[in-house]
This record gives C-alpha cells, structure tokens and sequence, in this order.
C-alpha cells in the first residue's frame, strides 16, 4: 500500500491531483499572516494520523467563493505538496456528503454510492483492499464537516488510509469525533484571527491614506503617499490610477518609474467601469483564468484586460471608483501577481472605502492645482497691469512736461486778453492734475513691482509726519481745522524707505483732512508696540460704509457716499498706501463707520 491519497476536496477537479468533472481552479487563496494559524491545523491533522491510526489527514477552510480550500495535510510528504492549497467547490462536496451514512460528525460514504469511476479520481490511494466485510476500499470517503456556533461551514476533516485497512470501528470514531471537534474550534479560531488581521491591515492601510495623502496638493504627491499603504495593506503587486475629466477620458498616474500606456480602447474601458462601479458603489475584481467576463464586461472587454495583465504579468485586479460626493473622479486599480490569494469580500469592502478617502484627497489636491492656476494667472495679468501702467505713465510724463514748459513761457507773453488768460488756467489746472495721476501711477508701479526691493534704513516717523503737516497745514487753517500729533516715546523709528514711508503719512493726513468738515479736528499718534511703531491717524469726518471699506485699498476705486464723491481723486492713494505698508512687512487696518469718523492704524517694524 503507498501513502498516496485522494483527499475529498480534491476529487471533485483541482488541477493538481488530475481533472475531474468541474473546471480547473487555480492554486492559492487563503493566504494568512499568522503561522499560528496553519500550526494548529497541522497539529490537530497529525493527531490524527499518529494517534487514530489513519495513514493521511486533511484539515480544508471554506472560502468566502463557494470553494474549500486544504489548508493542512499530515501523514505523507508527497500528498502535502500536492493537495496544498487545492480547492474543491462546497456545493459539490456536500452533494457526496448527502449520500453518507452519518456517524455524528464523521460522515462516511461508502465507494459504491459515489457516482465516478475510478479514472475520474485522479489520485487515489494505490493497495488492494482486505478480503474482509468490512475492508477499507480507495474510494471510501470519510469527512467531518466542521461548523461554527451558528451551524455555518466552516471547514472540512477528511481522513484516509486506515493502517490496519479496516472501516473504522465505535472506538475510532468516538476518537475521531473527538479530533473532528477540535479542528473545528481551530478552524473558526483561525478564521476568526485571520479576519481580524485582515481588517487591521486594511484599516492601517485606510488611516494612512487619510493621514498622509489628505494633506497633499498635487495628485502625484496623493499616489506617492498612498502607494506603500494601499500596497501592503491589500498585498497588491502594483497599482495605478486613471483619472477621468470632463469632456475627456483623463490620465493614467503611477507611483514609480513604472509606465503604463493603455490604448484608447483601454482608456475607455476604465473611463465606463469608474462611472459604472461609482453608481453602483460597487468594486469589479477580473481574474485572468477565469472562463468568463466579470459582471459590467463584454467578452471584447475581457479579452482586453485579460492581455493588459498577462503584459503586466499579473493575476487578477482589483478596480475601485474614487470619487467625493456625487462626482465620480477616477478609478484605482490594484493587480496581484498569478497565484496569488483572490481579492476578498472584506478587501473589496476596504478598497471602496478607500476609494472615497482618495476621491476627497484627490478632489482636495485639483481644486489646490486650479486655485494654483489661477493665482499664476492674476500675478501675470497683474504683472502686465503693471506693466501697462508704468508703459502708459512714462508716455504720457514726457507731453505733460512740454505742456507744462509751454504754459510757463506764455505766463511770460504780454497783453493777453482775459479770455485766453482763462483758458491758459483751465489748461495749467488739467495739466497739473493729470501730472499728480501720472506720478501716482509711476509710484504705484514702483511699490507693486517685486523685482524692485526696498532698501530700509532708519526712519524717523515723528519727524517726517512733522513735514507732512507743514504741507497740509495751509488746507488744514483754511477749513478750520485743528490737526494734533502725539507720541509716545522717543524711539519712533521704522525701518523703510524714507520717501514711501514719507507717501504713507502724507496720503493718510491729506485724506483725513480732505474728508473731514470745518471746524472738526484730525489727531495723529506715534507709539512703540514691541517690535513695531504704529502710526494712528484719527479724524472727524464723514467716515465710510462697511461696504465701500471692502474695495478700499484697491486701485481706483471710488466711494459710493455722494459726499467722498464730490471731493477730487483718483482713487489711488489709499492704493499705494496699501503697497508701501505690505512691501515693508507691515500691515493696516481701518476702523470706520458713516458720520462717525475714520480711524487707520499702520503698523511697520521698528528699526534696529
């Protein structure tokens, strides 16, 4: 007799032991992280064999696909490494076991109920059976189902070759029962172990992502981060993910150095299985020896991806939508390598998961590109405002300055009539004015233009708001109004330049004084803050509207209050104000509100 076995599980079409009457399946699946697990199931089968006196024992596991999967084989080296990972359909083993003759957990099915012949058995124990009634014959089938708590399936016992080559008697299978109830609480044990790692792996595998790749701007950086992650958690042999856009089928982005150039067909497919499985909240897994297409594929679409993994030379994929809220954004495909475990219910479940966790991340890293885009494209065209601005400014500075040499010469003609004298002032007036919007231009080109720094030295505020007041003084006593400086201390400087810094004061004081009615007053104050000097300029005057303060620093812009409209300006002082202060590393703030006054407040950093 030779220790060769046709175990249960693999007399109903496992390649491996010889084609039976259903499809081949490939090797693999079950694959645990613990050596626990498969150690108490080797022990228990080895029990079995060194102690009940059966030359092989096989312990099988039930796979979430409908299939038993051995898991431990003891009592023969050469069956070991043939039944292994071999795997029979459920249905079709309990069909056999229906037929047996129930011995409490053992269920034993004597040869001549079986329905093959012998060649369709592939491995089968090769002795001749004892010339006695109750002789083991080759084909016996002896199995316990063993079942959980619930009644659920869980695993199988399958025992063979009695050494004395006889059908078990009461005391072996009292024995057996004994060893069948212990296999099966190591069966669920193991099961239970090995569900519980799987769903830490994959719940490491999620947290990772969302704490790593959240935080990502670009989709590259969001890939890079999350490869190591979605590798390892789901023991994936790569991965990649195919972006859709509108009006478009999107890109393929990878991790590595690894490129993938699908063809258009390609593309397509991925395109219509992202939009299709996110509607479904569903995943697709293809297994390239599967006989047919996985639900959602045509037979063309089979064939394509069947030949873009045997390219890869990969097992099976595993395709994920990635999408947040009700946008579907792309797909992610996870590949394994041949033979290797299939992809789970709760690996399937995770992947969805995960796939939102990246739709945000990747939605959160477009909308940083977009915003990105744009900003780019508001410093050019501010650039080019600027640009257009100084243009325009010097163009128009050389013709004021010959109108405005020409009307000084004809100051000088004598005997003009009154009215050309009064034509020559409108001019001079116009020709001032324009000259004051072309220096304002030129000034604000100059402070916004970033290629041009600002050298700081010492600036003494105290001193230069004293001269801004002289300039101001005269429009000040002719509408009444009392203007007062306080300091406090005497280390009132700031670090800049001293004609801006000297702009910032006197648009601030000539406003102040220009917006506020006669016989009110205007108060400004110098006062060291820690490493800053802030500058306080309060007045009484008509004051502005929270609306109109939202556009105020802006250029050109004008109040919508009838009483600022009627005073003259450009709507570029409190603009360049804005610019000085921000070029310098300071800051301003306004505190107004209509007929209340208007406070602002600049703060630039104190010199060293």
């Amino acid at each position: 007799m030779s220790d060769r076995l046709i175990e249960p599980g693999a007399r109903f079409g496992d390649p491996s032991v010889g084609a039976g009457p259903v499809r081949p399946r490939r090797p693999g699946g079950v694959d645990w992280t613990s050596s626990d697990s498969r150690d108490a199931l080797h022990l228990i089968a080895e029990g079995v064999t060194e102690v009940a006196g059966f030359g092989v024992a096989a312990i099988s596991v039930a796979r979430d696909d409908g299939y038993m999967q051995v898991m431990a084989v003891a009592g023969s080296d050469d069956a070991r490494r043939t039944l292994e990972g071999a795997r029979t359909p459920i249905a079709e083993l309990m069909e056999e076991v229906a037929k047996a003759d129930d011995w409490g957990l053992l269920k034993f099915v004597p040869h001549e109920r079986l329905d093959l012949d012998e060649g369709s058995w592939g491995w089968v124990p090769d002795y001749e059976p004892l010339d006695v009634p109750d002789a083991w014959h080759p084909l016996d089938l002896l199995v316990a189902p063993l079942r959980d708590a619930d009644g659920v399936l869980r695993g199988s016992l399958s025992i063979d070759l009695p050494r004395d080559g006889r059908r078990p008697d009461a005391a072996q299978r009292r024995l057996l029962e004994l060893y069948a109830a212990q296999a099966g609480r190591a069966v669920v044990t193991a099961l239970e172990r090995e569900a519980l790692a799987e769903q830490v792996r994959l719940a490491e595998a999620a947290r990772t992502i969302v704490r790593r790749a959240s935080a990502k701007l670009s989709l590259e950086q969001v890939l890079a981060e999350s490869r190591e992650a979605l590798v390892e958690g789901f023991r994936a042999a790569g991965l990649w993910i195919q972006t859709l856009h509108e009006g478009g089928q999107g890109a393929i982005h990878t991790a590595s150095s690894a490129r993938i150039s699908p063809s258009r067909d390609l593309m397509a497919l991925g395109d219509r299985v992202a939009r299709q499985t996110w509607e479904a909240q569903a995943t697709l897994s293809v297994d390239v020896h599967a006989d047919e297409a996985a639900p959602l594929l045509t037979s063309e679409d089979w064939a394509l991806l069947r030949q873009l993994l045997e390219s890869l030379g990969a097992g099976s994929l595993l395709a994920t939508p990635l999408g947040a809220g009700p946008a579907c954004l792309g797909l992610l495909v996870l590949t394994r390598r041949p033979h290797a475990p299939e992809w789970s219910d709760v690996e399937k479940g995770a992947a969805l998961d995960i796939g939102h966790d990246l739709g945000h991340a990747i939605l959160n890293a477009r909308l940083f590109e977009r915003e990105h885009r744009a900003r780019v494209e508001l410093q050019a065209l501010d650039t080019y405002k600027s640009q257009l601005i100084a243009t325009v400014s010097h163009e128009l500075k050389n013709p004021l300055a010959a109108i405005l040499g020409h009307l000084e010469m004809l100051e000088g003609v004598e005997n003009l009539d009154r009215r050309t004298l009064t034509s020559l002032a409108a001019i001079d007036r116009g020709a001032h004015r324009l000259a004051r919007v072309v220096d304002d231009l030129l000034l604000l080109s100059k402070v916004g233009d970033p290629d041009n720094p600002v050298i700081a030295t010492p600036v003494d505020l105290r001193r230069t708001i004293e001269d801004v007041l002289d300039l101001v003084g005269v429009q000040a006593q002719r509408k009444r109004i009392t203007v007062r400086l306080e300091t406090d201390g005497d280390d009132l400087h700031a670090a800049g330049d001293p004609g801006e810094l000297d702009r910032v004061c006197a648009n601030l004081l000539s406003n102040a004084v220009k917006y506020t009615p006669e016989g009110r007053g205007v108060l400004v104050r110098l006062a060291r803050q820690d490493d800053l000097v802030v500058l306080t300029c309060t007045d009484e005057g008509i004051g502005i509207s929270a609306e109109d303060q939202k556009g105020l620093f802006t250029e050109f812009f004008r109040s919508s209050n009838p009483e600022a409209v009627a005073q003259p300006g450009t709507g570029l002082g409190l603009a360049i104000v804005s610019r000085i202060v921000s070029r310098h590393g300071g800051r301003i703030e306004v505190e107004s509100a209509l007929g209340a006054g208007s406070t602002f407040r600049v703060f630039l950093p104190a010199a060293a």
